[in-house]
């Protein structure tokens, strides 16, 4: 049994597509962001920075004490590791996953979370900061759509990389962009919305919102 801390964002959505895809049995504890929950000290015991998502896993690969983690790329790490799937065999092919999804998280979240930030959240409206992100969040779709071009996943096969940048190209609308005009990225986020977990996991995401 896992407990996963949770909240409707695009990191949050990672960890539970993954949860779905592996088929494991998972508690959903909502981490409420809007209402400051993430600072509860009960939850900065398992996440110290403060942010969802975080996982506590009862019953470790090791076979010692329960065990918490946090950060959304980690956490994909450490379950993909522990179950054995969504994490490619191949040496080279590893080695592409692990780069893609270190690019999501030191570049394609980031960028487009200040893009969010700054053009849909920010009481002021800063010319400069909507059309710097909006402009790095295009170049870093364009990267991932050329890379797309010839492959159907990120890494040749499905993978936690796949699961790490979906979420984060789902609100494209939001951060000034048109698919059309990424046709790679276009069919690989079209085949992932396909895939039954992840619909379940956006369904159950929609009951507790």
């Amino acid at each position: 049994m896992l407990d996963l801390y949770y909240w409707m964002t695009p990191n949050g959505h990672k960890v539970r597509i993954f949860l779905e895809e592996a088929g494991l049995d998972y508690r959903v504890h909502p981490i409420n962001i809007n209402k400051g929950e993430q600072f509860a000290p009960d939850f900065l015991r398992i996440a110290p920075n403060n942010r969802i998502p975080a996982i506590v896993d009862h019953d470790p690969a090791d076979g010692g004490e329960e065990i918490a983690l946090f950060e959304s790329g980690a956490i994909l790490l450490y379950l993909a590791e522990k179950t054995g799937q969504f994490m490619p065999v191949d040496f080279r092919a590893k080695q592409i996953m692990q780069q893609w999804l270190f690019w999501q998280m030191g570049g394609l979240g980031p960028m487009a979370g200040q893009n969010h930030h700054f053009s849909l959240y920010a009481p002021e409206k800063i010319s400069y900061a909507i059309n710097r992100y909006i402009t790095e969040t295009t170049r870093l779709y364009s990267v991932l759509n050329k890379h797309l071009a010839d492959k159907d996943f990120i890494a040749g096969e499905y993978s936690i990389a796949d699961m790490a940048c979906y979420p984060w190209i789902v609100p494209h609308a939001q951060q000034g962009q048109n698919l059309d005009d990424f046709p790679a990225l276009k069919r690989w986020f079209n085949t992932i919305s396909e895939r039954p977990a992840v619909q379940r996991a956006y369904a159950l995401a929609k009951e507790i919102n």
